[in-house]
């Protein structure tokens, strides 16, 4: 079984609007049971709100539908982890504290995010947690 990895937000609407590239190929891995993906209740709705907004929808060269059956497909293979316990790292962005607290509570080391300086500078840190991009996630860093 493939390590659990924690997929940002920016990369899954990254893969949503350009029709290759590296967060494209993320997604493709984990479809294909390459990589572990791990979801909690906060990123899903993160998910589902980024994904449905208008400037997204007009960028996206797949369908309301499309986009819909694709999330579900990513949900799918997901494992999704309850959070008990909210860390709180205080990031620079409040918003962004629920990524490590799912890669924490999921045993995660990686988080792939095209935001990487978002997730860096918190207050409390967590030895082994790796903040990468997709490519870097690729490349295997």
């Amino acid at each position: 079984m493939t390590k659990p990895i924690v997929i940002d937000t920016s990369v899954l609407i990254s893969a949503l609007i350009g029709k290759r590239g590296a967060s494209r190929e993320v997604l493709r891995q984990c479809l294909l049971g390459e990589l572990n993906p791990l979801i909690s209740n906060a990123l899903f709705q993160e998910y589902e709100d980024v994904s449905s907004r208008k400037n997204v929808r007009e960028l996206c060269p797949l369908t309301e539908k499309e986009i819909g059956e694709l999330l579900t497909s990513i949900y799918r293979v997901c494992r999704w982890v309850p959070i008990y316990y909210l860390w709180r790292p205080n990031l620079k962005d409040e918003d962004d504290n629920f990524l490590i607290e799912l890669a924490v509570a999921g045993n995660c080391d990686v988080i792939v995010t095209n935001n990487v300086k978002d997730l860096f500078g918190a207050e409390l840190s967590f030895e082994g947690l790796k903040i990468l991009t997709p490519q870097q996630l690729l490349r295997g860093e």
